[in-house]
C-alpha cells in the first residue's frame, strides 16, 4: 500500500463518519457505537460530553489527551487530526478566552463539521486547518502544546509527524499524544488491510519503535503516562466472520493474537529550550 492510496482510503473512511452522521469505536464493520458511551470509557467525564456542541464527539479517540495536558489559560494549543473538533473545543474552554486553539485535519468534511460547530457555538478562540499532519500548515515555534487522539498512527510516515510536530512547539513546548501501539508484530496480512489501516490497527508501530521515533524527533522526557490493552471488538461471530473472508489463511486464534497485541498508550514530551525548530542534531551544526 502506497502512502496515496491510504491516505485516500483514510479520508474517505473518515469522511463517512460524517456524511453518514456514523460514529465508530473500531474497525468498520463494527461502526455505529454511542460516541458518549465509548469517549467515558477513555477517561473522558460525563460533563466533557456535555460541555462540547452536539456532533463534534464522534466515538473515534482511544484516550483522552486533554485531560493530561495540564492546559493553561493563555496556551495555544494545537490538536493534531482533530476530527470534528471534540478535543478542540475541551482545550478551548481551558484556555480561556485568552488563549488559542489549532485543529488540523486532512478531512475536508471533518474540517466544514468542526468549524460550523465553532461558529454556531461562539468559539471565537479556536480555528480548523485543513492539511497533512505529516507538513503542517502552522509557523515554526508557534504553539505551546500539542496534543492528538489515535491520528499518528493513521498517518504514513510517523517520524515526519513529530518532527513538524517539534518544529511548530515553541522551547519548552510539551506534546501529549493518545494513540494505538503494538506489543508485538500483526501478521503480514492484516498489514496489508486496508479496513485495518482505517481502524488504526494495520499502520501501528510497535511501542518500542514509537517512542524512538518522538525522541528521535528531538523531545526529551518522553514517558509513557499510561497504557492499557485496547478492545478492538473483533471477535464477535460476525465480525470473526469477516476477518475469516479477508484473511482466509488466518486462523481464529492467531487473528485473536492479532488483537490482543493493540496497546492504547497515552505518551507525553517536551521540547527543551533550543532556539531553532528543527532536531538537536541541526542545532548543534
Amino acid at each position: 500500500m502506497d502512502s496515496q492510496t491510504i491516505k485516500s482510503a483514510v479520508r474517505e473512511r473518515y469522511a463517512g463518519f460524517v456524511t453518514q452522521n456514523q460514529s465508530c469505536c473500531g474497525p468498520a464493520t463494527s461502526c455505529g457505537c454511542a460516541p458518549g458511551e465509548q469517549s467515558l470509557g477513555l477517561g473522558y467525564a460525563s460533563q466533557d460530553l456535555q460541555a462540547v456542541p452536539e456532533g463534534a464527539n464522534l466515538g473515534l479517540g482511544c484516550g483522552n489527551p486533554v485531560a493530561l495536558a495540564s492546559l493553561k489559560p493563555g496556551e495555544t494549543v494545537l490538536d493534531l487530526g482533530s476530527g470534528a473538533g471534540f478535543d478542540a473545543f475541551l482545550a478551548a474552554k481551558r484556555v480561556g478566552p485568552e488563549g488559542r486553539v489549532i485543529g488540523v485535519d486532512m478531512t475536508p468534511q471533518m474540517i466544514e463539521r468542526a468549524a460550523t460547530l465553532a461558529k454556531t457555538h461562539g468559539y471565537a478562540n479556536v480555528e480548523f486547518r485543513l492539511g497533512d499532519i505529516e507538513a503542517l500548515p502552522v509557523a515554526d515555534a508557534s504553539v505551546d502544546v500539542i496534543i492528538s487522539n489515535c491520528v499518528v498512527n493513521l498517518t504514513t510516515d510517523k517520524a515526519k509527524t513529530f518532527r513538524e510536530a517539534f518544529r511548530v512547539l515553541k522551547p519548552g513546548g510539551r506534546l501529549m499524544v493518545s494513540d494505538l501501539v503494538l506489543a508485538r508484530p500483526l501478521p503480514e496480512a492484516i498489514r496489508q488491510d486496508m479496513d485495518a489501516y482505517g481502524a488504526c490497527v494495520a499502520g501501528a508501530l510497535l511501542k518500542a519503535d514509537y517512542l524512538q521515533a518522538i525522541a528521535a524527533a528531538g523531545f526529551t522526557e518522553v514517558t509513557v503516562a499510561g497504557e492499557r490493552g485496547y478492545d478492538l471488538g473483533m471477535f464477535s461471530p460476525d465480525l470473526l466472520e469477516a476477518a475469516k473472508q479477508r484473511h482466509p489463511g488466518l486462523g481464529a486464534e492467531e487473528l485473536a493474537a492479532a488483537a490482543g497485541s493493540v496497546l492504547s498508550i497515552q505518551v507525553e514530551g517536551r521540547k527543551t529550550g533550543r532556539a531553532c525548530g528543527c532536531a538537536p542534531t541541526c542545532c548543534e551544526k
